[in-house]
């Protein structure tokens, strides 16, 4: 089992682009390098080879809409939402999880067999993942 927290707002594969010469590009290629970066330390010798499970939390920081005014700004209003229900999508944020771990991770994310995720609200922006193969499931 590996666990790996990300200690920056998550970001959300976007989709592939064309330019005019018909060429097809990657934007989110940018992301995807950034969060490996930081998941390598963490990263197995080898890539696992069965079947893996997911779990993943998106901790999205709060907006301003949810702190008091005036000299208590730096202070949560009463009873802030705790789950996060706008953009991004979070199988968006999932995809460029699962791409970013591909060859490091596990050989390709078909081998992703279960997926457990939330998008929460948080103080901070933050990514946790658990990673967990087929062998250490316990039921």
């Amino acid at each position: 089992m590996i666990e790996i927290e990300i200690n920056s707002t998550p970001k959300s594969q976007q989709r592939h682009r064309h330019t005019k010469k018909g060429f097809v590009y990657d934007p989110s290629k940018l992301d995807k390098q950034d969060l490996l970066s930081q998941m390598l330390t963490k990263a197995p010798k080898t890539p696992y080879k069965k079947a893996i499970s997911l779990y993943l939390r998106f901790c999205m920081p709060y907006v301003k809409k949810h702190y008091r005014t005036g000299k208590f700004s730096k202070e949560l209003k009463p009873n802030p939402p705790i789950s996060h229900i706008y953009k991004p999508d979070i199988d968006n944020l999932l995809k460029l999880v699962m791409d970013a771990g591909n060859k490091v991770f596990w050989k390709d994310d078909s081998q992703i067999s279960r997926v457990q995720m939330e998008k929460i609200y948080d103080n901070s922006g933050s990514t946790i993942i658990t990673i967990v193969e087929e062998d250490d499931w316990i039921e």
